[in-house]
This record gives structure tokens, C-alpha cells and sequence, in this order.
């Protein structure tokens, strides 16, 4: 199996405030993401590639416009924006433009990591 990573950076705000009122979480604050995209293949194409790191410039674009320097919770509709969430968001949108993807990885801080596999 070949695999390829991208990562993408992004500056968002969010609250989770189903969470207690003293939880850190509930209240408003924000984070430098980091999303990695995984992509995955038996064979590569006829260029040697899994996919063409510049065929991923449509997330970049969608992270930018989307998500960057925005309040998380405005943006998907719900105050459960975890990194979880995230990347399952992120795996579903590259999925469906990118029938290689089989895992995204969100990070929103250096020691944290959340992934969605298929």
C-alpha cells in the first residue's frame, strides 16, 4: 500500500458549551489546526502518484475561505466542534473529491491528535 500526507494550517475559534462552565472547553477560545490528509493506493497512477499533491488544492482553498480565522460553531451549525468532529468533517468533504483518502488527522494543539480512518 502507498500512502501520501498533506497538512493544511488554519486559526479558528470555538466554544463546546454542552460541556460543565468550568470546563476550560465551554468557554470561547481558539486554536492554530492542523489538518493532515492521508491518501492511499495498491498502485500508483501513471505519473508514479498516489493522487498529485496539487490535486489537493481545492481543500487548501475550502480550509481558507471556510474555516480560517472563523468561529467553528457558526461555520458547521452546532456547538460540538471537537477535533473529532473535524476530522470526520474533513474525511467525508475529501472523500467525496478524493476516493483515495483513508484517514484525516486534526490537531489543535502540538500534543493532541484526532483521526477518522475508513
Amino acid at each position: 500500500m502507498f500512502r501520501i500526507t498533506k497538512e493544511f494550517h488554519f486559526s479558528a475559534s470555538h466554544q463546546l458549551t454542552h460541556l460543565p462552565a468550568d470546563h476550560q472547553c465551554a468557554r470561547l477560545h481558539g486554536h492554530n489546526y492542523i489538518v493532515e490528509v492521508e491518501l492511499s493506493a495498491d498502485e500508483l497512477d501513471e505519473n508514479g502518484f498516489v493522487r498529485d499533491y496539487h490535486e489537493l488544492a481545492p481543500l487548501k482553498h475550502y480550509i481558507d475561505e471556510r474555516f480560517d480565522h472563523r468561529h467553528l460553531n457558526d461555520v458547521l451549525g452546532h456547538d460540538r466542534v471537537t477535533s473529532e468532529w473535524l476530522a470526520k468533517h474533513f474525511f467525508d468533504w475529501c472523500k467525496q473529491r478524493l476516493p483515495e483518502t483513508s484517514a484525516v488527522r486534526v490537531s489543535e494543539t502540538p500534543k493532541t491528535w484526532a483521526e477518522y480512518r475508513s
